[in-house]
């Protein structure tokens, strides 16, 4: 039974002490049992987190106890497995990065489309309908009749732009992407280039696969989400993909039976890809998370507790020799 509430959340919003704000909800977060990321920056807050409900409740009410945050609002789900395992709180220049300067998406970005009012509008011949999200997420899943930029990140999205749609300014273009967040960014980038008639879907594919029942849906296939359910379907049930740990993209059970598949090391996409360095690597990361699961042991938290033990021991070491060199100072004056 799923009993771990998983939040994604964001707004762009002018957060000018973001820098501040780091360590206060990093606390929060750990005191109430929530892991995840969240990312903050000058120009708002991005995140998902996961926990037990009253910890999810309690972090959302501190954060909207933030003025600019009063009206936060997140996508709420469930995972019988925990989709992370630990918290992290970054600082960001742009909470999802396209690399384009500033756009102020809080006041510029293009208009938003309930899911409910979504099939209409994509449905009409006049309306260019963008993914504006990577490949390895349009692959197994999109809208019917989207266009797929076939990007590999967030920030070839303009060059895409400059390419593809140059002189169609006219041209009517609805945009989606996975929670609301890129295509918010996104259809800012387009009004600063002189399109207007430029519209995206709030929410994004998640509140629609929640909102919209399936006998209604022009969504076709699973959506890629960024936790350990690796993709959800209609009603944003857990979908029936598996994620490949060495090249991050979603694989099926028919991929784990091709003779390329080693489980943490390689699949049918990435077999030829990784160099024999990393396939040492990717080895040894799986036979240690094997080993750890068979004592019943998180291995990520494992690597966490070594690696705050190791810097420890190294900012000892470093006294140590620090203290050293000032006592053969003073014995050889």
């Amino acid at each position: 039974m799923a009993k771990h509430l998983v939040s994604a959340l964001y707004k762009f919003v002018t957060l000018n002490n973001f820098e501040e704000m780091q360590e206060p909800i990093l606390e929060v977060c750990k005191t109430n049992k929530v892991m995840g990321t969240i990312l903050l920056a000058k120009e708002g807050i991005n995140g998902t987190i996961a926990g037990p409900e009253a910890g999810i409740q309690a972090v959302m009410s501190y954060l909207r106890k933030d003025a600019r945050l009063r009206d936060l609002t997140d996508k709420k789900s469930y995972a019988v497995e925990p989709p992370f395992y630990r918290m992290k709180v970054r600082l960001k220049k742009e909470i999802v990065t396209l690399g384009v300067g500033e756009l102020n998406p809080a006041e510029n970005a293009g208009t938003y489309v309930k899911p409910e009012d979504w099939n209409e509008l994509i449905s009409s011949e006049d309306v260019l309908i963008v993914d504006t999200r990577n490949d390895y997420e349009v692959e197994i899943g999109t809208f019917k009749g989207a266009l797929d930029p076939k990007t590999k990140n967030f920030r070839e999205f303009p060059a895409w732009v400059k390419n593809q749609l140059k002189g169609r300014n006219e041209t009517k273009v609805a945009m989606f992407c996975t929670g609301g967040i890129r295509c918010e960014k996104s259809t800012a980038y387009m009004r600063s280039l002189g399109y207007e008639d430029v519209y995206h879907l709030e929410g994004g594919i998640l509140k629609y696969l929640e909102k919209v029942p399936a006998t209604e849906s022009l969504w076709e296939g699973e959506c890629f989400v960024f936790d350990h359910r690796v993709s959800v379907g209609h009603g944003l049930k857990p979908g029936p993909y598996d994620l490949c740990h060495a090249c991050r993209h979603p694989i099926t059970e028919e991929d784990k039976q091709s003779e390329h598949f080693v489980k943490g090391v390689s699949c049918p996409r990435c077999a030829d890809a990784h160099s024999a360095e990393q396939l040492k690597r990717f080895t040894d990361r799986q036979r240690q998370i094997d080993l750890a699961k068979g004592r019943n042991e998180n291995h990520i938290a494992l690597d966490i507790s070594k690696a705050k033990l190791q810097k420890k021991k190294q900012r000892a070491h470093a006294r140590e020799m620090s203290n050293k060199g000032k006592i053969t100072k003073a014995t050889s004056a």
